[in-house]
């Protein structure tokens, strides 16, 4: 999908993307890490044809070049501070429903969902919201429409752990898409993601795919009690094949072995919730 080649950026003579090299596949869902000042902003800002740079960027094999419209088009972005926007919520949604082709029910649902009303902000200038309000109407308006490549920059930094949680949700959902996620937080992405990318002073020092090291039809014998019921957890468990025991405070159940990273990534979005974890290894298929 996308092909970058020997991608270079500096800044007052200071290389901060240093003839970066990677690729990134159609169905990649990539967590992008490393310390402040390795490049990851940088990189973003590059692969949208907002910084100029040396090097190459392809998307869908096209020929190189510094700004594709029609690539661009195809992407949606979350950056990780607000833009300084004065214009009203309203007027922000009506351009994403109009110019980007944004459907506005959807909008609405996703906004509802991350706990915000977007009929209480729409007349208040998007610059005058708090932080989790702005990060809110951003994540809305980049979910949406449909886009075959999302990039986001700490989405969720400015989050309520309520919200995070239907943010990774809504990722979740969209199954189609390809994602670059850059993230303080691995674990929190940890059951998206197929792949984690580290950079570090502008150049790949990890890639590593997130593989099935097990043999196909092993599975792990779960056992989860909870502190107190909480539906949204009990659903996804559920969404794992998790059977529900005694009034919904506790669930087991086989995971596949080759789930593990994501399953526990799952696990830590809701870790205040656990009482008691048991992850048996190895556990024969003709159990689940």
């Amino acid at each position: 999908m996308i092909t970058i080649n020997r991608l270079s950026k500096r800044f007052d003579r200071r290389a901060v993307l240093d003839e970066l090299t990677l690729s990134v596949k159609a169905g990649d869902r990539i967590a992008l890490i490393g310390s402040n000042g390795a490049g990851k902003t940088t990189l973003f800002r590059c692969l949208l044809g907002q910084y100029r740079y040396q090097g190459e960027v392809s998307f869908s094999g096209g020929a190189p070049k510094r700004r594709d419209a029609q690539a661009l088009a195809r992407i949606a972005f979350v950056p990780q501070l607000p833009p300084p926007l004065r214009m009203p919520v309203g007027e922000l949604l009506s351009f994403a429903e109009k110019g980007a082709g944004a459907s506005r029910a959807v909008m609405t649902d996703i906004a509802g969902r991350l706990g915000i009303d977007l009929a209480e902000v729409r007349n208040r200038p998007f610059w005058r919201l708090s932080g989790g309000q702005k990060q809110k109407i951003l994540v809305t308006v980049a979910l949406g429409r449909e886009a075959d490549f999302m990039i986001f920059d700490e989405p969720a930094a400015n989050l309520d752990p309520a919200a995070r949680a239907v943010f990774i949700d809504l990722l979740a959902e969209r199954r189609n898409a390809s994602m670059l996620i850059a993230s303080h937080r691995l674990e929190e992405v940890a059951s998206l993601v197929n792949r984690v990318i580290e950079l570090d002073r502008g150049r790949v020092v990890l890639d590593d795919e997130v593989i099935d090291r097990l043999k196909a039809g092993e599975f792990r014998a779960v056992s989860i009690t909870l502190a107190e019921p909480h539906p949204p957890f009990a659903a996804a468990l559920a969404g794992w094949g998790l059977s529900e025991q005694h009034g919904g405070l506790n669930y087991t159940g086989p995971v596949p072995a080759g789930e593990t990273f994501r399953f526990l990534g799952l696990l830590a979005r809701y870790g205040s919730l656990i009482e008691t974890l048991r992850l048996d290894q190895d556990m024969p298929e003709t159990v689940a």
